[in-house]
Formats: structure tokens, C-alpha cells, sequence
């Protein structure tokens, strides 16, 4: 752990995986309540666009990729506002072409190699420099002051956006607001996990929340826990096992959901098999009602139920009604 800690790029690292953690599931848990999980692998496909043209023309990736990324979540939400098309088919249409402009330009880059695409696809800890920092960390609280502010809005927005209009709420600025949020959370991301896994702390962390809270705040203070968690860990798991930072983040979220998931439904099922070995519960006080006891009749309660009981009550209201007079009747 020390050494670890005392390496120079490990410890920028992990001040990133910081920062991603906590923003990543922070946006998510709107996108998941919109049922748009897949906006962050659109977002990032556009953000590789941005990339190349960064390496092109000698520019920081980062600030070209963030612009990339912030014009394509302003189209995708015009795009589905205004009725033209499905937000998922604006989502594909973006993604396609965004991955496709990629893998053009970054072809004519001068240092445009497979290895430098597979970085910024997967993420690498030896990616991460100190200037990047910097941006990454301006960015988060931007990012987080502003859901902080607004998130009950953006709240309502996203649960229901006929319910917001009505009551007066700005529907498209603040569904504006989210798109941009969910690019910027895609680049400050792309160092640590890369552009194509981003979405998965997205959503991952927030999912395994929504397995056992009951409200949003303690969902979303537990999505970024779990965020953390996540990130913090699969860097420091990627770096002896010298694997891609990114594609070690994702495997320890999904690792986390699979035992919280398995956990809730064990203590599901215990709690179902305890109640019905459970002894029966107790007739309420007032009620009226003893075991073995039909009102009107006196009984043993472990005997069965008189004959008597069980007659029918004729429609004169009385049990037994009297035989017929035979008075003044000749013999």
C-alpha cells in the first residue's frame, strides 16, 4: 500500500478516481430515473471524436472533447424536445457517428496509434497528468454544486416531465442542464475509466443502491459510496494485476451489485420462511371471536360444531318455527 501510494502517476490516479467516483453516480441516478442509461456510452463515442480532433491539431484532448461531448447532449435533447425523432434514435444516430469521426480523424493524427485509442477507450492510470487534474477537479464541482442546487428539480424533471410542466418547472433548460452534466461527467472520466465504460459507474452504482433503499437522497448517498468504492478500489486492484484501470473499475462494480444482490434476496428469504414458521397471531381484543365458540350455543372449544349451529335461519328470522294450530280443527 505504501508503495502504491508513494508512486507519482498512482497517486494522480487515484485523486481522479476520486473525483469519479463520486460524480459519476452523482448524474446517473437522473439518467436512470429518465431510462436513458445508454447517454453516457453516446456521450463517450462523441467525446472520441473530440479526442482525435485534439491529437490532430496538437490541442488537449480534454478541452476538445468536452466541447465534442457538450454540442452532441445539446443536439440529442433539441433533437428529442422538439419531436423530430425518438431520444433513442437521436442517441444512435450521435453514437454511430460519433465512433465513426473518431476512428477517421484519429487516424490522421500524427501519434494516432491503436494503443493511444484503446487508452482513452478503456481508461489507463498512466494517462492521467497533473495538469489534467486540474481541469478534472474544476469540472467535478462544477458538477457537483450544480446537482447539489438543483437536484430537486432535476429530480422532478426526471421522474416526470408532464407533472413538472404543469406545476411551472423550465422542463427543457433543466433537461439542457442534465445533458451537459452527463458529457462533462463523461470526459473528466475518460482518463481513469474510458470513454466506452464510463457509463457503467454510471448506472452500476446506482442500481445496486436502489437494492436496498427506500428513498432517493439515501439512494443517491449510497450510489456515491458505492461510486467511490468502485473506483478507488479498481485502481488500486488494476496497478499488481496490470490490467486496464477502466475495464477493473467496471468488474468491481459489477462484483459489488452481484453480492448485493445476492444478499437482499437471502435476507428476502429469510424473512418470508420466518413469518410462516411464525405461531399464529392472536384474535384482536374486542373482536368477539373465540375458537370453538358460535354465538347462541355453548360448546366444548375442542368439540365440533352442534348440529343445531348449522341449521339454516328461515326467512321469518327464527330457527325453529312453531308447528301449525290445530285449534278449531275437527278431529
Amino acid at each position: 500500500m505504501t508503495e502504491i501510494l508513494s508512486i507519482d502517476f498512482m497517486q494522480r490516479a487515484l485523486i481522479a478516481s476520486l473525483l469519479v467516483g463520486a460524480v459519476a453516480p452523482m448524474v446517473g441516478i437522473f439518467v436512470v430515473q429518465r431510462r436513458m442509461s445508454l447517454i453516457g456510452d453516446g456521450m463517450g463515442h462523441v467525446a472520441l471524436a473530440g479526442v482525435a480532433v485534439g491529437l490532430v491539431t496538437s490541442q488537449s484532448p480534454v478541452l476538445t472533447a468536452l466541447i465534442a461531448a457538450v454540442i452532441a447532449a445539446i443536439a440529442i435533447e433539441l433533437l428529442r424536445a422538439r419531436g423530430r425523432t425518438t431520444g433513442d434514435m437521436a442517441l444512435a444516430i450521435i453514437f454511430y457517428g460519433g465512433i465513426a469521426a473518431g476512428v477517421v480523424i484519429i487516424s490522421k493524427a500524427p501519434d494516432g496509434t491503436p494503443a493511444n485509442l484503446v487508452r482513452y477507450l478503456f481508461g489507463s492510470i498512466l494517462t492521467t497528468q497533473r495538469s489534467d487534474l486540474y481541469v478534472f477537479a474544476a469540472l467535478a464541482a462544477v458538477i457537483l454544486v450544480t446537482v447539489w442546487v438543483l437536484r430537486p428539480r432535476l429530480f422532478a424533471v426526471a421522474n416526470d416531465e408532464e407533472y413538472a410542466r404543469a406545476v411551472g418547472l423550465p422542463v427543457l433548460p433543466l433537461n439542457l442542464v442534465l445533458a451537459v452534466l452527463t458529457a462533462t461527467t463523461v470526459v473528466v472520466s475518460m482518463r481513469v475509466v474510458g470513454l466506452l465504460l464510463i457509463s457503467a459507474l454510471m448506472i452500476v452504482p446506482n442500481a445496486t443502491a436502489q437494492l436496498f433503499v427506500g428513498s432517493f437522497g439515501s439512494g443517491l448517498r449510497w450510489a456515491m459510496v458505492i461510486g467511490l468504492a468502485c473506483a478507488v478500489g479498481g485502481v488500486m486492484v488494476s496497478y499488481p494485476l496490470n490490467t486496464p484501470s477502466g475495464g477493473t473499475i467496471v468488474l468491481v462494480a459489477i462484483g459489488i451489485f452481484i453480492l448485493a444482490s445476492l444478499g437482499t434476496s437471502i435476507a428476502a428469504w429469510l424473512r418470508r420462511g420466518g413469518h410462516s414458521m411464525s405461531e399464529p397471531h392472536e384474535p384482536a381484543v374486542g373482536s368477539g371471536f373465540r375458537p370453538g365458540v358460535v354465538p347462541g350455543v355453548e360448546c366444548d372449544p375442542d368439540s365440533p360444531v352442534p348440529a343445531s349451529a348449522e341449521r339454516p335461519v328461515a326467512s321469518t328470522g327464527s330457527p325453529n318455527p312453531p308447528p301449525p294450530s290445530t285449534k278449531g280443527v275437527a278431529p
